[in-house]
């Protein structure tokens, strides 16, 4: 029987990202009242922004909350890996790495 919850306990694997990885919002993010000096239901974040992660932390022992740093809006927000993607694992090869014969995933 569910509860309708997330069952998954996500802290039992390692984080998805890692502080000072480049990362995008997948999703806007408004205000829910914990961010302070902001009105609840601001903007904080919008879908598409670009940032930093900083640092890693935990929520209810079972999430990880990865802070962000955007550093267009000059913020720091607290976001689920749900609501990231990284820049850095899909960027592709540049044309000086296959000119010279790069080919990730090939041990030397």
């Amino acid at each position: 029987m569910s509860l309708g919850r997330e069952q998954d306990i996500e802290i039992r694997t390692p984080p998805r990202f890692m502080p000072g990885e480049r990362v995008r919002a997948t999703r806007h993010i408004k205000n829910d009242g914990t961010y302070p000096g902001k009105e609840i239901g601001e903007n904080l974040v919008r879908k598409g922004d670009e940032g930093y992660v900083r640092d890693i932390g935990t929520f209810l022992q079972q999430f990880y909350i990865y802070a962000v740093e955007w550093v267009d809006r000059g913020t720091v927000v607290g976001m689920r890996a749900r609501e990231l993607m990284s820049l850095e694992t899909a960027r592709t090869p540049s044309s000086a790495e296959i000119g010279a014969g790069f080919d990730e995933g090939t041990a030397r």
